[in-house]
């Protein structure tokens, strides 16, 4: 994890150069003819057991510490203002933190690095400078701690472990006996987090010579053997370094008493027995009289100790074959990351592709080992096979085990790159979800609360996995905090008000749109999305089409130009008893007529009206004196084109309402109307086209028009849409 890019500075606060300085150090691929031997060996046949996965949900930042300067440097406040006001501006950040660094005001700089730090947690070089700037002043307790927050945030930065245990060895000391194992602990912790990072060589070489340092050679053999299991960039030079390590010093000293005892008795056995087939040998050649040479019992020599290195080698050499086919398989997806660190700037597609690819990979490769294709579950086993039935089972759980551990951690690696990038954070989410609720509630509060925190898409999600699970109240939480951080989206608004009636508190979704139609008054558009929603509720829900006529009728009065609010109260008019209802109809159409709406508009609604009387009026004049209106209105538009009357759809044209639903409108001029109309349509004539027979009874496809019952908030579990209702 190299650090980000800047001009003087990298974003996570590090010079360029260090960021160069492993790649300039990278060993070539691991060589092709190994494949054979590799997929002959298969995968390590000890594998080590499966660590626990990092914690990063646990970061919270320290304490703000007390002013030990006085007054601010001069510009301070302006910078941290600008920062503020904009908080996603990271350039503003890194002004300020340079300011800082140049005034060395250390009040000032703790600041600015907490605020920084809280907001941008994944930035490992701003840590260390903040664990240095305590350090200078003289605070090592508070570097440490700072580390310690670090590390909480980011675990599996592997510069900033190394940091972390150059600072202890730096103020520790190193007499007292508890000293070496709290630096033991901590390197323990450090390769259980981040050991298994393809990346993560310095700090096994770091565990490694400072157990040499401090003579514990088989500590360092015991290190060594665990980092051969583990597929890193640098795999081979580990291999090299237990060989030298090996031959440099007694096999005793290097290996655990029990591999030492084992192999220390079956070459003392070879060679007892290589000696008695040489002693028979020399027996028929020796002179009469001579006695054999006396050989010392119990001593080993050198040969011996050749021959323990040899079987060593032997063994570690199968586990370094396997390793090494583990690396072959992962090169190319770690080849293809060209950016493993967190930056603000987006990635281009190739590098999105790349880490789907490899978290697809190693999920197949997890899925692969769950399954054992040469199990027969018919076969009858006997209690000896039982016994390897058994161990075989042990033996392929804690493979699953550290497969899954692989997963998590290049997850992790992912979501430091593409922390910015929500499809990342739901796939882990879903990774987790069946394995434990816990876990997959950690990474929504890590990626809601600190680094999508102006992403709303995550965030309902989250409110949707709560309530899946059975938490209300925390799905509560979680949309009201949305709404607090982002006012105005109505859809986290519709999201609160559906909970509740989910939860049978209908009176609380209905207060929740009263307070939104209320708060909306000064935004016309909005104010008549949510009076619309507030009917729907009042009319299909509480069975009160009263206060739903009342919500519609007063949003008019603010948006008399909205043909939504129109088509709405028109609709609940009709869908009520049609003989009560007769004459709040034909105010709706006279209402609508009256207001400053479009043409066609007006006319689609004259049809609907006219439809109404022919469906269910009692008596002819009725009918008739509403169809005289709409020819009336259509005589006064001028030819306006009329749409849907006639049921001729073939030269219709659809015009798109600014709510996207569909509005036919006819592209011909309608023919003469005659004087006396009928009830029905009339038969077709001959020698006519049965499109041009029309009257106020021939507009039976007018119940193929979409547009009533439609606001233009379609799909509303679609995010991707957009947040505010169409205007």
């Amino acid at each position: 994890m190299a650090a980000e890019g800047g001009e003087e500075l990298s974003g996570n606060g590090e010079l360029e150069d260090s960021s160069a300085m492993e790649a300039s150090e990278d060993p070539a691929p691991p060589p092709i003819e190994m494949a054979e031997m590799s997929e002959e060996n298969g995968s390590a046949g000890a594998a080590p057991e499966a660590p626990v996965a990092p914690d990063p949900s646990s970061f919270s930042m320290p304490p703000a510490v007390e002013d030990e300067e006085g007054e601010l440097p001069a510009d301070f406040e302006r910078l941290w203002k600008a920062a503020h006001d904009n908080p996603q501006d990271f350039t503003s950040w890194t002004d300020l933190l340079q300011y800082c660094e140049q005034e060395s005001h250390i009040t000032a700089s703790r600041r600015a690095l907490v605020a920084f730090l809280a907001r941008y947690p994944l930035c490992y070089g701003y840590w260390k400078k903040f664990a240095d700037l305590e350090r200078r002043a003289g605070y090592n307790a508070k570097a440490e701690e700072v580390c310690v927050q670090g590390l909480q945030a980011i675990p599996l930065s592997v510069d900033l472990w190394i940091h972390y245990i150059n600072l202890l060895l730096g103020t520790l000391d190193m007499n007292l006996p508890e000293s070496p194992k709290r630096i033991r602990s901590v390197f323990e912790d450090a390769v259980v987090a981040a050991g298994l990072d393809f990346h993560s060589d310095r700090l096994w070489d770091l565990y490694v010579e400072w157990e040499k340092e401090q003579g514990n050679m088989s500590n360092a053999a015991a290190v060594l053997d665990r980092v051969l299991k583990v597929p890193t960039q640098l795999y081979n030079t580990h291999y090299e370094k237990f060989k030298e390590h090996l031959n440099s010093h007694e096999p005793k000293e290097v290996l655990s008493p029990e591999e030492y005892e084992e192999l220390r008795t079956l070459c003392r056995q070879s060679q007892k027995a290589e000696r008695a087939e040489q002693a028979q040998e020399e027996e028929e050649e020796r002179p009469p009289g001579e006695e054999e040479p006396a050989t010392p019992e119990g001593t080993d020599t050198e040969e011996l100790m050749q021959k323990i290195r040899e079987q060593v080698l032997v063994r570690r050499d199968k586990v370094y074959q396997d390793n090494e086919g583990e690396v072959r398989k992962r090169w190319h997806f770690e080849d293809a990351i060209k950016r493993p660190y967190f930056h603000v700037k987006s990635l281009d597609r190739l590098q999105l592709r790349a880490w789907h690819s490899y978290l697809d990979w190693e999920i197949a490769q997890l899925n692969k080992d769950t399954k054992d294709p040469n199990q027969d579950p018919n076969q009858a086993a006997t209690e000896g096979s039982e016994v390897t039935a058994q161990t075989h089972e042990v033996s392929e759980d804690a493979a699953v085990a550290l497969d899954d551990h692989r997963v998590r951690i290049l997850f992790e690696r992912c979501l430091i790159a593409c922390a910015l990038y929500e499809e990342f954070w739901t796939r882990y989410i879903q990774y987790l979800e069946p394995q434990s609720v816990d876990e997959a509630r950690a990474v929504y509060k890590r990626a809601c609360e600190v680094h999508l925190t102006y992403k709303p898409n995550i965030h309902m999600q989250w409110a949707t996995f709560e309530e899946r699970h059975g938490d209300l109240t925390e799905a509560r939480r979680v949309l009201e905090a949305l709404e607090k951080f982002l006012p105005g989206l109505a859809v986290v608004r519709l999201r609160r008000a559906a909970l509740e009636r989910r939860a049978g508190h209908l009176d609380q979704s209905e207060a929740l749109l009263q307070d939104a139609v209320a708060e909306s008054k000064e935004k016309p558009t909005l104010h008549a999305f949510y009076s619309i929603k507030l009917a729907r509720l009042l009319l299909k829900l509480e069975r009160n089409p009263a206060r739903a006529r009342r919500v519609l009728q007063e949003a008019l009065e603010i948006s008399p130009d909205n043909d939504k609010l129109h088509l709405n109260l028109l609709e609940l008019e009709v869908s009520g008893d049609p003989w009560a209802s007769a004459e709040a109809v034909q105010e709706c159409v006279t209402r609508a007529l009256a207001a400053p709406l479009a043409p066609h508009t007006k006319i689609l609604f004259s049809q609907r009206g006219l439809q109404f009387a022919e469906d269910y009026s009692n008596s002819i004049q009725s009918v008739l004196s509403v169809y005289e209106d709409h020819q009336k209105l259509l005589k006064e538009l001028g030819g306006t084109k009329r749409g849907a009357e006639n049921g001729d759809e073939d030269s219709e044209k659809l015009s798109k309402s600014e709510d996207g639903s569909a509005v036919a409108v006819s592209t011909q001029v309608p023919p003469t109307m005659p004087h006396v109309p009928i009830t029905t349509p009339p038969p077709t004539m001959m020698g006519t086209d049965m499109s041009a027979q029309t009257g106020y009874g021939g507009y039976s496809s007018w119940y193929q028009q979409p547009q009533y019952g439609s606001y233009g908030y379609q799909n509303t579990w679609n995010y991707n849409q957009g947040y505010y209702p169409p205007s």
